[in-house]
């Protein structure tokens, strides 16, 4: 059997025998690497990182940080004990941290692992920005996120070195190289990624008002994230991420739902 015919097989079979059905969007998702491969590397790294930043703790931001998270974790499990889902958070080891660090950003590794910078507080403008910006990062981590783009960027690979074997002339393997990884880049790898940012946006939506945060908050957040941004951003379809005009009015469709889905948890005041 040629090289290329066995690349394809794997490839088919790895496909077949690697999804999931990720309880919060109810997608069949990639899983080439399992989180029980992926957590503990994401730990440690997150360990690695505190030990290189300056971390903040004892201070009404730090002590938010860490409310607001347990709060957000809170109505995850909530949200999955609802829905049929008990023990999808056994793996999770949760954990909040603020960085002394001006750039405006927070993120959230597999596994539950949080990190807010200084930067962002200023924007996020109190308890309820800061829901927002959480609810976000954490729906990343839930919906198995960095999971998936680890899977793609290998099928990403496997593609490009499967084309490589398969096409023998030199001038055509060349041309191959020069327009695959500008296509699988803008075609494949860019909407995958903004599509997972309005997956998250969504998620976090919901997470936020569960635990009792005004989801309508969300689209004011990033009304000022857009002013902060001075309007510098590249054009979506060369982006990772929506364009903010974009982010702003699916928030502001989705804060209603969000809404009418706490009231299921009995939350119909917000914070």
């Amino acid at each position: 059997m040629k090289i290329k015919n066995i690349l394809l097989i794997f490839g088919f079979v790895a496909l077949l025998f690697s999804c999931a059905t990720n309880p919060f969007t109810q997608k069949k998702t990639l899983a080439l690497v399992s989180n029980a491969q992926l957590f503990p590397t994401a730990f440690a790294q997150y360990n690695q990182f505190l030990t290189e930043n300056k971390v903040i703790t004892g201070t009404k931001d730090a002590e938010m940080i860490t409310r607001v998270g347990q709060r957000i974790a809170v109505a995850a499990e909530r949200w999955l004990n609802a829905n049929g889902n008990h023990g999808y958070l056994n793996d999770y080891k949760w954990e909040y941290n603020l960085v002394d660090d001006k750039t405006v950003n927070a993120w959230c590794m597999p596994g539950g692992k949080i990190v807010f910078y200084t930067g962002i507080l200023p924007i996020a403008k109190g308890e309820t920005g800061v829901a927002a910006i959480m609810g976000h990062e954490v729906a990343h981590a839930l919906a198995n996120h960095g999971q998936q783009r680890m899977s793609a960027g290998m099928l990403q690979q496997f593609g490009a070195v499967a084309g490589n074997i398969a096409i023998q002339d030199e001038k055509s393997r060349n041309a191959f190289n020069q327009y695959y990884g500008v296509g699988s880049q803008v075609g494949v790898m860019l909407p995958f990624s903004r599509n997972h940012e309005t997956e998250a946006d969504k998620i976090g939506l919901y997470l936020m008002a569960i635990a009792g945060y005004n989801p309508a908050e969300a689209a004011e957040l990033w009304k000022r994230m857009k002013a902060n941004s001075g309007g510098q951003a590249p054009p979506e379809m060369l982006s990772t991420h929506p364009s903010n005009d974009s982010r702003i009015a699916n928030l502001t469709a989705l804060a209603p739902k969000a809404k009418e889905e706490a009231k299921k948890f009995g939350v119909t005041t917000f914070r």
